[in-house]
This record gives C-alpha cells, structure tokens and sequence, in this order.
C-alpha cells in the first residue's frame, strides 16, 4: 500500500477507535432511559456511575500517559478497544448496578489510562512535523463522524424490540460495543508496528522515569494544559446555544435539536480545514490558535449584543458561525504539544498531565453555568458567553506565549 495512502487510512482509523470506544461509557447521553429501566436503578445510581468513570480518569491519565509513553501506541491501542468491548458484552448480560460500578471503573482502564495518550500520540507519530495541524483536525473529524454513526447504528438497533426498553437497550449495548472490535481489526493491519514506530524518534533520548518530574517542572506544559483547558471550554460550551436558543430567542425544542445536531457533530468536519489553515496558511498551530481564540471571543460577545428583535431563524443560524470555529480550533489544540519543543519520546506523559487540566471545563464550567442560569435565568447567558469571551482572549495570550516558548527551545535556549 501507497505509504500516504496508508497513513491518511490510519489515521481515519484512530478516528474510528477514538469515536467508538466512548460509546459505553457515557451511553446514557442517547438511551438515559432506557438504561434506567433495564437495570432498574435511579437517577442518583446513573449519576454514580459516570462519577466512578470521570474520577478513574482523573487518576489514571498521568500514570497511562506514563506508560504511553513506553510501550508501543498499537498495541496499547488495540489491547484498550478489545478490552472495552468485552466490558461491553459483560454489561449487556449483567446489567446490574453494582457489577456496573465495577465495569464504569474498569471503563476508566479502558479508555482513559493508556488509551488516550496513546491515541494522541499516534496522531503525532504518524504525520509530520508540518503536518500536525491537518493529522489532529483529520482525527477530529473522524471521531465527530464516528460517534455520530456509533449512536445512530445502536439507536437503530434498540428499535428492532419493538418498544420493549431492556430488550433493546440490551441489544443497542451489543451493538455499539461492537464497532470498537472492528476498529481494532483495521488497526492492527493498517497501523505499524513497535519496530518501525522506534525509528520514529531516532536521534532523540529515550523515556526515563525521571522526565516526569522535569515535565511537572516545565512551564510550558502547564501553559499547553491550560491552552487546551480553554480550547476544550470552548468546544464543551457551544451546546449551550441550544437551550439559549429555545429560553431566549424562541425557537422550538425540535428546531433547536436539529442545530444543535449541525453544530455539534456535522461541524466538526471542519476540524481539518483548520489544521490546513494552521500548517499552509499561518504555518503554526499557535498562531492560528491564537487568531481562532481572538475570533471566538469576538463572536460569542456579539451575541450579547444581538439586537432583541433579530428572527430566531437568524440567531439559530448565527450560532454556527462561533460552532464553526470551535470546531476548527479544538481540532489542532493538541498538535500544541509538537510546537511547544516537547520531545516525541514524551508525548504520552504530557497529554496525560495536559488532560487533567484540559478537561477540567466539564466539571467546573457546567457547575458554574448552572449556577448562573439558576440564579439570573435567561440573564444568565450573558454571563456565560461574556466569560467565554474572556477566556478566548486568555487562550490567545497562551497560544502565543507557547509559539515563543517553542521556537526558544528550538534553539536550545529552553531545556
């Protein structure tokens, strides 16, 4: 096989791994009730379960970075997929809570210990230094892509019981846990393997415990976590467009899901365009990030002055334009980690310390919005998007801070 040809075809494929192999443990996103009624278990027990998985995470995300950063990223790859789909066929046919409890804990080895930095890394590994934008914005769009058609392939089949909501919540878990089976196949034949993947970082020092503490006490990976942490807030606060549309501009629930549904999933396959635009067209993921958060800040403090009287028709079709553009930019927020001067070699450790912070805006943000929209109701929105408009002015500043940092270290001026 043609070796552009091959390496396009993989990382289409880590699109399929990364979009699959979530599908379980946040299934009650597509079927909360249905998940209810067939383990018979409250809203409280639902909510332990995603609590077991996001804590597992959160201490497993450095020490998987770690050992990511070891072992060969394919066999990590394919060993978590095959692993995470066998939870899933022992939770189809337990659907118990407590065995659960145990199988969202197993979820967080699965998926989040080495999986994860892993998967980031091979995105790397696999396209070239002046490639990262277009490889990380092409995963995107393949995991977006993926997800998508993971859920509707499960929701397809959980209608096949004919309104009978275990049955086919039973077989809607078969199914979906299945296509992480299929990324593993295509993975273990498309992907190479250890021995090519060492050449990769010839010339450059091997992994050594030690470099953990070097990292913890560099400060530019603290800048690219916190670079990601407003680049993820961004892309995990663009759904709440959707209730804003419905609460304050009008529009019906059903015309609001259909938005929603565009800019959270069909606009992702913009993730490309704009790693395109980050390695042709600025010829750096900071820079564009950079312009990206300028951009976004402007647009979501638009929205505060969004005259009262504009159709909801044309607020609803506003909203894409600041989608599109999370969209874009969330994509190469990784690919930060190659600018930054951080050796191939520690990629997996430095994504795994990135994620702790990066993905922080999901606990916090949503606690935070809430609190707002409870107290000020539709009012609340403004302080929503003010402080996102905020934080892209701050994601700016550090995108930029990490361009100079990177080109420093390029020149041994940065150990």
């Amino acid at each position: 096989m043609n070796s552009k040809v091959r390496k396009y075809l993989t990382v289409i494929t880590l699109g399929l791994a990364g979009g699959s192999i979530y599908f379980l443990p946040y299934v009650k996103y597509i079927f909360y009730d249905a998940q209810l009624a067939a383990m018979h278990m409250s809203n409280t027990q639902s909510g332990l379960l995603l609590t077991m998985y996001t804590v597992g995470n959160m201490i497993l995300y450095i020490p998987g970075g770690i050992i990511a950063d070891k072992v060969s990223p394919k066999k990590a790859l394919i060993i978590s997929l095959l692993s995470t789909s066998a939870l899933a066929f022992l939770y189809a046919f337990t659907m118990d809570f407590k065995i659960a409890m145990f199988i969202w804990m197993g979820l967080s080895f699965s998926t989040a210990f080495v999986f994860w930095s892993a998967l980031m890394k091979a995105v790397r590994i696999i396209g070239t230094e002046e490639e990262q934008g277009f490889m990380y914005g092409l995963y995107y769009a393949c995991n977006g892509i993926t997800a998508a058609l993971t859920n509707t392939l499960a929701l397809n089949i959980y209608k096949t019981a004919g309104g009978d909501m275990e049955l086919g919540f039973f077989r809607a878990v078969l199914a979906g846990g299945s296509v992480a089976i299929a990324a593993a196949i295509l993975l273990f034949f498309l992907m190479q393997g250890s021995d090519k993947e060492k050449t990769v970082d010839d010339g450059e020092p091997k992994f050594r415990m030690g470099d953990v503490g070097k990292l913890l006490k560099n400060p530019v990976v603290w800048i690219v976590s916190f670079t990601i942490f407003c680049g993820y807030g961004f892309y995990t606060s663009i759904s709440y467009f959707n209730p804003y549309l419905t609460e304050v501009r009008g529009i019906s629930p059903e015309s609001s899901g259909f938005i929603s549904i565009v800019r959270n999933y069909l606009l992702l396959l913009l993730a490309p365009v704009g790693g395109i635009i980050a390695d042709k067209v600025f010829k750096s993921t900071c820079k564009w990030l950079s312009t990206a958060f300028i951009i976004l800040a402007a647009l979501f403090g638009a929205v505060l002055i969004l005259p009262s009287g504009i159709s909801p028709m044309a607020a609803s079709l506003y909203t894409l334009i600041p989608g599109a553009f999370a969209m874009m930019m969330y994509g190469v927020v990784f690919s930060t980690v190659s600018e930054a001067g951080i050796p191939r070699v520690m990629t997996g450790t430095v994504i795994g310390i990135a994620s702790i912070i990066g993905y922080l805006p999901d606990s916090i943000y949503s606690v935070l919005f809430g609190k707002w929209l409870d107290s000020f109701g539709g009012s609340g929105y403004n302080f929503i998007f003010g402080f996102l408009a905020v934080s892209g002015l701050v994601g700016s500043a550090l995108a930029m801070l990490i361009h100079r940092l990177g080109k420093k270290a390029k020149l041994g001026e940065v150990s």
